[in-house]
C-alpha cells in the first residue's frame, strides 16, 4: 500500500511528483504526428488538466523505433522530433517525456525535455540506464514485459548509480502468451518497495502486441476501469496515451483513450485518490 512506503518527491519541471503529492499525469499521442498536432494535443490536455488541478506531463515520441512493421511510421526523427517537443515546453510552460532508445539521443533529448523514458524491451540496457541517469533529466523507467516487479531494483539501481534522483518507474503489462498483455495489479503495489514514484501505463497494458499482424491491436473499453483499479491500488501517476482521434492515429490508435473521454475519467480518477490519500492519513 502507499501508506506503508512513501517515495521520493522530487520535481519534473515545474511539477511535483511522489510522496504524498496529487495524482499526476503523463499523456499524449504515442508519436509525433505533425507540429500542429502535437500543440493541439498538449494545449487541450494542459487546458483539461488545469481545470482539475491535476499535475501534467506531456508525451510523444520522435522515434518509435520498436514498430511491429518496417513500414510503420516512426515518427518525425530525432532533430525534428526534438524541435517539436522543445517548443511545446517552452511555449506552454509544461514538462515534456520523450522516449530514447540509444545513448547518442541522450544528451540532444535532455537539452530538449524534462523526462526521459527507457522503453520497456530497453529496461535492461545498462549503457541506456547509465547515460539516461548522468543526462541531469528525470528518467522514467518502463518495466519490461517480461520482467518481475522485483527485478525492476537493478534498473533502478543501474540509474541511482549515477547520482541521479529523479528516478520513476512504469507498469505496462506483463506478457501473457501470444499477441496479449495482463497487469497484475499486485505489481503497482510491489514496485513501491523500490521508493520511487510508480506509474500505471493503463493504455500500453491494454495493447495485443502485434494482434493486428503488421501492427499491434488494442482494448480501449478497458482503459477506464483499468485506470480506476490503479489508482485506487495506490499509484503516484498514471500514464495515457491520447489521441483526438484514434482511428486515424499514426501510432497506437487500437489503445489510445479518445480525447473527448479524458476529463470525465480524470474527474472520476482524482475522487479516487482522496479517498486513497485520505486513508493513508495518520489517523486512519
Amino acid at each position: 500500500m502507499k501508506s506503508s512506503t512513501r517515495s521520493q518527491q522530487f520535481s519534473i519541471g515545474n511539477i511535483r511528483v511522489g510522496g504524498e503529492n496529487s495524482l499526476f499525469l503523463i499523456a499524449g499521442p504515442c508519436v509525433i504526428e505533425s507540429p500542429d498536432h502535437c500543440q493541439f494535443m498538449a494545449r487541450r490536455l494542459k487546458v483539461i488538466t488545469l481545470r482539475l488541478q491535476v499535475p501534467f506531463i506531456f508525451k510523444a515520441s520522435f522515434d518509435k523505433a520498436n514498430r511491429t512493421s518496417l513500414s510503420s511510421y516512426r515518427g518525425p526523427g530525432m532533430k525534428e522530433g526534438l524541435s517539436i517537443l522543445k517548443s511545446v515546453r517552452e511555449d506552454l510552460g509544461i514538462p515534456v517525456l520523450t522516449d530514447v532508445h540509444e545513448t547518442g539521443q541522450i544528451e540532444p533529448a535532455a537539452q530538449s525535455v524534462d523526462c526521459l523514458q527507457i522503453p520497456a524491451f530497453l529496461s535492461r540496457q545498462t549503457d541506456l540506464l547509465l547515460a539516461a541517469g548522468k543526462s541531469g533529466c528525470a528518467v522514467n523507467i518502463k518495466k519490461g514485459q517480461f520482467l518481475a516487479p522485483w527485478d525492476m531494483q537493478h534498473a533502478v539501481s543501474k540509474v541511482a548509480s549515477t547520482g541521479c534522483q529523479k528516478i520513476l518507474v512504469t507498469e505496462r503489462g506483463t506478457s501473457f502468451g501470444y499477441n496479449n498483455l495482463v497487469v497484475d495489479m499486485r505489481s503497482l503495489v510491489l514496485l513501491r518497495t523500490l521508493n520511487v514514484p510508480v506509474v500505471y501505463d493503463v493504455t500500453h497494458s491494454l495493447q495485443l502486441p502485434g494482434g493486428q499482424g503488421t501492427a499491434s491491436g488494442g482494448q480501449p473499453q478497458f482503459i477506464e476501469p483499468l485506470a480506476r483499479a490503479g489508482v485506487a491500488a495506490g499509484v503516484d501517476g498514471l500514464f495515457m496515451e491520447v489521441h483526438d482521434n484514434p482511428a486515424a492515429a499514426l501510432s497506437d490508435g487500437p489503445n489510445a483513450l479518445p480525447l473527448d473521454r479524458l476529463e470525465a475519467l480524470l474527474k472520476q480518477l482524482v475522487q479516487i485518490n482522496a479517498i486513497v490519500q485520505n486513508d493513508q492519513r495518520p489517523n486512519h
